[in-house]
């Protein structure tokens, strides 16, 4: 190449990453052409004698945890006429995973695969879902489309599902935790409309005005994306990256200090993740013991979301918590932060 060329082109190239690092471009970003407002593919409804696969495609679940929470779990889901199938590889071996990465992958596949299951919860969080997400086959996920469920580290696998297959994917109950009544009372509904006696679809409401916190006000819609903050910052910058344009973004975490989470969120807003939503939804954010700091983890929240000027409502439940709201991943929802309510307003199943 001439020099006069070359000198040319470097100098287009450096003008170019000027205005890509500007601040100013960052914070004023319109969303236009990423939104997803078409509506994605539903898996269908949770229906009497359907086979419920458990795979732990994270971490394992220690012996006591299993002989206690797990067996209460599918003592549940038998209640409700369903059929457990728990995978093989699910007791903590001592790793922070339940099985080698090939081991997980190809059991959560299996059940994917297995025309016999009907759906997928997953028995734990952790760690482990991102090491495994290159192993997955999402054709095969989007051509057996079926319910994936679990919450905190499967966060990853939620969105990865909704993000490549276009297939809605639910951030709710897993096999490890309890199916408390509030928990039910927010997961059946979505995806076994046949328990709830209702012949057809009805917006899903939630409001507690003495317990839902706002920041800033206002109503928006958008379809749902997120979960675990470590997580949705953990797949940033990756082929799993989440499109948070023009998107209902709801955000939790456990056991974090509060300038960890204002590291993560001031992340969020310098990749301009948080200008791109319609509004945010913060569910618990458990703070761990051991931090010095005065600076409280709502004060954090705050300065870091209320500056966007779009509707944030906090305090959901949601997350790390005993009684859970189920997040329908892809599917279209509206905050009124005024009224201090959140509704979803279209099926996450095929009814």
């Amino acid at each position: 190449m001439k020099r006069r060329s070359f000198l040319g082109s470097l100098g287009a190239a450096v003008a170019g990453a000027s205005i890509l690092s500007s601040p100013q471009s960052a914070s004023s970003a319109t969303p236009t052409t990423n939104k997803r407002l078409f509506p994605p593919a539903l898996p269908p409804a949770l229906k009497p004698g359907m086979k419920i696969g458990i795979p732990a495609p994270a971490s394992g679940v220690a012996k006591e945890d299993f002989d206690k929470k797990v067996k209460s779990f599918t003592k549940s889901l038998e209640e409700l006429g369903l059929v457990p199938v728990i995978a093989k590889s699910v007791l903590s071996s001592g790793s922070y995973l339940a099985a080698p990465d090939e081991v997980r992958a190809a059991e959560f596949m299996e059940f994917v695969k297995n025309k016999d299951v009907g759906g997928i919860i997953c028995m734990r969080g952790g760690y482990g879902v991102m090491r495994i997400l290159p192993m997955l086959d999402f054709e095969a996920i989007q051509q057996n489309p079926k319910l994936i469920c679990g919450f905190s580290d499967i966060t990853a696998l939620a969105n990865a599902v909704y993000q490549r297959c276009n297939l809605v994917a639910f951030h709710g109950p897993m096999a490890a935790a309890e199916l408390d009544d509030f928990t039910r009372q927010w997961f059946l509904p979505l995806v076994y409309p046949e328990s709830t006696g209702k012949p057809s679809f009805e917006p899903i409401i939630y409001s507690n005005a003495t317990k839902i916190v706002s920041y800033t006000g206002g109503k928006a819609q958008g379809r749902i994306v997120g979960g675990n903050l470590t997580i949705v910052t953990g797949l940033m910058g990756t082929p799993y990256d989440i499109n948070t344009d023009g998107a209902i973004l709801f955000l939790e975490d456990v056991g974090e200090q509060a300038y960890k989470v204002d590291r993560m969120l001031t992340q969020m807003w310098l990749a301009g993740k948080l200008q791109e939503c319609a509004a945010v939804v913060l569910g618990q954010f458990s703070e761990a013991k051991d931090s010095s700091y005065v600076t409280t983890m709502e004060e954090v929240l705050r300065s870091r979301l209320a500056p966007l000027k779009i509707p944030v409502i906090a305090n959901f439940p949601l997350g790390h918590v005993k009684e859970k709201f189920t997040m329908p991943i892809g599917v279209l929802a509206e905050v009124d932060a005024d009224a201090k309510k959140f509704t979803i307003l279209e099926p996450s199943v095929q009814w």
